[in-house]
């Protein structure tokens, strides 16, 4: 029986590159042959660009064509309209408008733009501001963000980006929907959120929608609902660092949960023979320089975990993992070691969840 495969295709613009992926083989897409009647379909397969990267939804057992069709057009809808309240790659995204404002006057926003600032303010408090939104021009400085660089950041230019770093220079206030800033050169980078936070809207419209069965992924970040075509959990892939090709690592059987992944081996650049790292760390401006290779976390919430791992791999192997146990998390970190390989340090709630690949 043929799954059918939709594409919907939107102007994209970059957030950042995912670590995990759907297990090799699970995900077919060929099309859904002329006249199939809906009771013979068993798999629907919607994916297309977005944010400088990929979605793919799959959706299993699907009550009806109406369904699908819905899916199909409110998906990249979804999708287009965060983009366009959360990228710092488009000037006019709302995002944009607010980072533009030079003033600390009120700036009306809509609720979506809340819920992330208030999302990324409980994972900001609870690392000690490890995860911060307004890292973005230190970000930027060092070219990986809308500005493109060749050179480092010199030291002093560092220094003087640091004075406007802190989470709580952004006022929230949900009653009247609107942020105030604290400094008027105040600058937010939504890119360790926003992606989480999308997955999480496609699914509260699949919901609606009545769908039992989903699996979302947003350029690595995953929500899910219900079971594959087999009938067992979704089987998500966590990539194993500096492999030339694709290799899962590990395989996380996930059922209404979500997963993410940060890591420093796929966005970074070569400098003097080093690897400098697309993750910042908000208290130094510096990229971060210690042996953890990646950070996965568990959540039922995936912009939390999408924040959360951003916020552990910057705390490191040991501050990262001693957060993630005091809060009872899911957790699994890689740690280069001494021989060039990786140990593994998982949470006892992590654990319970995988089975390694061999």
């Amino acid at each position: 029986m043929s799954p059918r495969a939709v594409s919907r295709v939107f102007r994209p613009t970059l957030f950042g590159v995912g670590f995990v992926f759907l297990l090799a083989g699970a995900l077919p897409a060929c099309q859904r042959e002329p006249g199939k009647a809906i009771e013979e379909i068993q798999s629907v397969t919607i994916e297309g660009p977005t944010m400088g990267t990929r979605f793919t939804v799959k959706i299993e057992r699907a009550r009806d064509e109406a369904t699908i069709d819905a899916a199909s057009r409110r998906i990249p809808e979804v999708l287009g309209a965060i983009d366009s309240m959360m990228s710092t790659y488009k000037p006019d995204s709302e995002l944009s408008r607010f980072n533009q404002h030079q003033d600390t006057s009120s700036f009306p926003v809509s609720p979506e733009m809340i819920e992330v600032f208030q999302a990324a303010r409980v994972v900001s408090e609870a690392s000690g501001g490890a995860f911060d939104i307004t890292v973005g021009p230190i970000v930027n400085a060092w070219g990986f963000g809308p500005e493109q660089r060749s050179a480092p950041p010199a030291d002093s230019e560092i220094n003087a980006l640091l004075p406007r770093v802190g989470y709580l220079m952004v006022e929230i206030d949900a009653a009247s929907s609107s942020l105030r800033k604290a400094r008027p050169d105040i600058y937010c980078d939504l890119s360790g959120i926003a992606q989480g936070y999308a997955a999480d809207r496609v699914a509260k419209m699949l919901d609606e929608l009545g769908v039992a069965d989903y699996m979302i992924d947003v350029s690595g970040e995953f929500r899910t609902r219900g079971r594959n075509d087999r009938g067992d959990s979704w089987q998500i892939a966590v990539e194993r660092p500096d492999a030339p090709e694709r290799t899962a690592h590990l395989v996380v059987p996930l059922s209404d949960k979500s997963l993410a992944t940060s890591g420093d081996y796929r966005n970074y650049r070569e400098r003097d023979g080093k690897r400098v790292s697309h993750e910042i760390d908000p208290k130094t401006g510096q990229p971060i320089a210690h042996g953890l290779a990646s950070v996965t976390v568990v959540t039922d919430n995936c912009a939390l975990a999408d924040a959360y791992a951003t916020a552990l791999i910057v705390m490191g192997p040991e501050k990262g993992f001693a957060l993630a146990s005091e809060k009872g998390m899911a957790v699994f970190f890689l740690v280069r070691n001494a021989d060039g390989g990786f140990d593994e340090r998982r949470t006892p709630q992590f654990d319970a969840l995988v089975n390694v690949v061999q």
